[in-house]
């Protein structure tokens, strides 16, 4: 079964200034008008689980105005064990722990994974392709042990070449060395990045045809480097890597970036064989949106054993009916869910006597 929140307890954490919420092990409902902190207790949540928030805040934006310090903190409980996680902040830094003992954020997907639905994932399909490669990214931070180490290595890796650019690059040997770390750590990327997209694109087709019958969508990775990444050794992939990078080195010198890599790769979606970003509806890029998450869930499951924390923040009020039928369908499927809203309404009678409603008020 896994691990499921029990309770979560909020001190001097945005704008509360203490707050303990118990949660059902099927669906939690919290509800209350705008601005009361239902977004705030599923961020909570999401920092525990996944170790990071969607929202990206400084340490200082979590700590409620006037006050020095904020502690959140849940009790997960499940295969007969109980697991208490927390997190202290200061306007500096956030430390997380497990059981009392001091754990880094990369850890605390370990405990319980989490895949979060926000109104801004509705249109993932049509923004720019960074969001695409964070929502990977994101993932693979906590499906795959050591990806986040991955992702660090590569980034400082470009971030440096970069600065060497918008220099000028006074010695090209410099430049070559950084080419070649960031060819190893971007061919490791890569693969990584690769085999877990694989994981996820069977489970989105599957799911976005139960829930837009008819239609025939499809994914691809689309990488900068090679067609195809998993065909070859990491150090053959590598030794591409530094061909392409040679290849672009006059055109990286002359906008100062690094222009091929794992961070300019993207992911796109096609409905019926048309770019669906170009040529797909609002409700068919939607679809794909939705699909994408509910794969996340169904590979996390493959990957740990035991299903995640589903947190759905906002999002009933951005979907037509049918959507929000099959959202609910499948968070009823024995995943745990969080759902913020502002109205019940949207919600079934039927769906509202097997949940737990928590009122968010003031």
């Amino acid at each position: 079964m896994g691990l499921l929140v029990e309770s979560l307890g909020l001190e001097q954490f945005r704008n509360f200034l203490r707050r303990e919420v118990r949660f059902s092990p099927t669906t939690t409902i919290l509800v209350g008008r705008n601005a009361v902190g239902k977004t705030n207790t599923v961020e909570a949540l999401q920092m525990l689980t996944a170790g990071a928030s969607f929202r990206h805040p400084a340490p200082s934006q979590l700590v409620l105005a006037g006050r020095d310090r904020a502690r959140i903190g849940a009790r997960l409980v499940g295969d007969g064990r109980v697991v208490d996680v927390a997190c202290d902040i200061t306007p500096q830094r956030r430390q997380f722990s497990r059981n009392g003992k001091r754990c880094q954020a990369a850890d605390m997907p370990t405990s319980l994974m989490s895949v979060l639905f926000c109104p801004d994932d509705l249109s993932l399909v049509k923004r720019g392709g960074s969001f695409r490669r964070a929502e990977l990214d994101g993932f693979g931070c906590q499906a795959a042990v050591g990806y986040s180490k991955l992702l660090a290595a590569y980034t400082r890796a470009v971030e440096q070449r970069n600065r060497l650019l918008k220099d000028g690059v006074p010695d090209p040997s410099l430049l070559s060395a950084w080419d070649s770390s960031v060819a190893l750590g971007g061919a490791t990327l890569l693969q990584a990045r690769q085999r877990l997209f694989g994981r996820l694109r069977e489970k989105i087709l599957e799911v976005y045809g139960s829930i837009a019958g008819g239609e025939q969508l499809d994914c691809a990775y689309h990488s900068t480097v090679c067609d195809d990444p998993l065909a070859l050794s990491r150090d053959d992939l590598a030794d591409i890597f530094l061909e392409r990078l040679d290849e672009a080195r006059q055109d990286d010198l002359r906008r100062q970036q690094t222009t091929v890599g794992p961070h300019r790769d993207d992911i796109a979606f096609s409905i019926d064989g048309r770019d669906a970003r170009g040529f797909g509806s609002q409700g068919q890029q939607r679809s794909a949106a939705l699909a994408l998450k509910m794969a996340e869930v169904l590979v996390s499951e493959d990957v740990t054993g035991a299903r995640p924390l589903l947190l759905l923040d906002d999002v009933m009020s951005e979907l037509d009916e049918a959507r929000r039928q099959s959202v609910m369908e499948f968070a009823q499927s024995g995943i745990q869910t969080v759902v913020t809203t502002t109205n019940l309404g949207y919600f079934s009678d039927e769906l509202l006597s097997r949940s737990k409603v928590v009122e968010f008020g003031g």
